[in-house]
């Protein structure tokens, strides 16, 4: 089953295009979408959640056309969006808040309301600071409070925007776990974090300049930088697209190779690096 189906679809802000002729399709499971800013990550997952419609092409959601009120109010129901900035109501308590987001889903028995937000809270960690208002907590704290919200009523179809930026370590390995224990769902996680990728998705797609450049597992992606990725004591000269030092003292060479080169084992990180690389070459010489 394809749970999100985008079909030749453009969105522009005045003359900035965001999305150029996009096409893709969704299953269940976990979908990374990777890109620098200014990709148009965010914009292509505001048409999925709704929030956006398209200039041109079509969207199917859940088997639904989100054009049509009545359909777009019945995918709401089963839609879990995290943006990117959650527009918070600073003296509301996080139970106040999640709470209000579950009336807006129709949540409207009021006890097992309380019991699912009480639930969402727990399960990001915040169950011990539910009473307190949203303008006290951190700023990772309001990262999992946003992810909260989009977790209420166990969703099919979740959408998360950059969902572990201002996370430490441990709260991003919790994070993992949450989006890992969502079986038979669809969850698309939009980032720039290749590790969060790396460490959850069995797709990734690559968002660049408006349009998917690469569609595969995130094995495919690394294996982009098969036999391009080298280590040395010395500078690359031209051969390299992009260097740095490791902690090893080393320097970790993405690009062509000079022979004798010690290649080493590419990394998802280095095929996306690479890719972007070379699509900046071919930008400059078009």
């Amino acid at each position: 089953m394809t749970t999100v189906r985008i079909t030749h679809v453009s969105k522009r802000y005045g003359r900035t295009v965001a999305l150029a002729d996009v096409t893709a399709g969704i299953s269940p499971g976990i979908t990374g979408l990777l890109g620098p800013n200014g990709a148009g990550k965010t914009t292509l997952l505001k048409i999925a959640a709704t929030v956006l419609a398209p200039d041109e092409g079509r969207v199917e959601l859940l088997g639904m056309d989100p054009a049509n009120p009545k359909d777009r109010a019945a995918i709401r129901r089963r839609l879990g969006y995290m943006p990117q900035e959650p527009g918070f109501y600073p003296r509301f308590t996080a139970f106040e808040f999640v709470d209000y987001v579950a009336i807006l889903k129709e949540l409207t028995d009021r006890k097992g309301r309380h019991v699912e937000v009480r639930r969402v809270l727990d399960a990001v960690g915040l169950g011990e600071v539910a009473g307190k208002r949203i303008r006290t907590l951190s700023g990772g704290m309001r990262r999992r409070l946003a992810l909260a919200q989009a977790l209420l009523g166990r969703p099919d179809l979740l959408l998360l925007d950059e969902p572990t930026a201002g996370l430490d370590p441990e709260q991003r390995l919790r994070f993992r776990q949450i989006v890992s224990s969502q079986p038979g769902r669809t969850v698309v996680l939009s980032t720039h974090q290749t590790e969060d990728v790396a460490a959850l998705c069995g797709r990734v797609l690559v968002l660049a300049e408006g349009a998917i450049r690469f569609d595969g597992r995130p094995s495919d992606l690394a294996a982009v930088a098969e036999g391009r990725v080298w280590a040395a004591e010395e500078e690359a000269g031209g051969g390299a697209s992009v260097s740095w030092r490791t902690g090893d003292g080393l320097l970790r060479h993405i690009g062509s190779p000079p022979a004798g080169a010690t290649l080493v084992a590419p990394t998802l990180e280095d095929g996306y690096l690479l890719l972007l690389a070379q699509l900046a070459t071919t930008e400059r010489a078009a």
